[in-house]
C-alpha cells in the first residue's frame, strides 16, 4: 500500500504514525514563485507579472499576490525605495478616494494599498483586502521596497 503525496505542497514539519504507516505532515510554503528582487528587499513588486511578495533575507514570506499598478500617464516607478510611512485609513486628496492600509514608499505618494485588482491605479500598487492588511502589518518605515519591470 503506497501513500500518494501528489498535490501536497509544503515542507516537512513532522512525522506521525498511524496503523503502522508513517505520514509526513506538511506546512504550506510561502514561496509560490521566486521573487525577482534582491535579498535586501522586504517587499518586491514585478510589474510585468502583476505580482508582489514580502521577503526576509531573500526568502519569500508571503506571496506571490496579484496586484494592479499605474495606468498610462501614471506609471508606477521602477527602482529601489524605502517605506516612508503608513496610514491605515488614508484618503487621497489628489484623487478624492480611499486608500485603506496604505504603505507609502516614494516621496511622490506611491503606496501599497487595498484597491481594485481589475482597474489600473494612479501609480500605486493595488492589493486585495487580505494582502493589503498583511503588507500593512508586515512593513515598517525604512524597509526596502524593490519594483522591477
Amino acid at each position: 500500500m503506497g501513500i500518494s503525496t501528489k498535490g501536497i505542497v509544503g515542507r516537512a514539519v513532522g512525522v506521525t504514525a498511524a496503523a503502522g504507516l508513517a505520514f509526513v505532515l506538511a506546512a504550506p510554503q510561502a514561496q509560490a514563485s521566486p521573487a525577482p528582487c534582491s535579498a535586501a528587499a522586504k517587499a518586491c513588486v514585478a510589474l510585468g507579472a502583476n505580482s508582489a511578495w514580502l521577503m526576509n533575507a531573500g526568502t519569500v514570506t508571503y506571496g506571490a499576490v496579484p496586484i494592479t499598478s499605474g495606468k498610462p500617464g501614471y506609471r508606477t516607478p521602477v527602482g529601489s525605495f524605502t517605506v516612508t510611512y503608513k496610514d491605515i485609513d488614508h484618503w487621497s486628496k489628489a484623487f478624492n478616494g480611499p486608500m485603506p492600509y496604505s504603505v507609502f514608499f516614494t516621496t511622490s505618494g506611491v503606496a501599497f494599498h487595498e484597491g481594485s485588482l481589475s482597474q489600473l491605479s494612479h501609480g500605486c500598487i493595488h492589493l486585495s483586502p487580505e494582502a493589503a492588511r498583511v503588507f500593512y502589518t508586515s512593513l515598517a518605515p525604512g524597509d526596502l521596497v524593490e519594483v522591477v519591470r
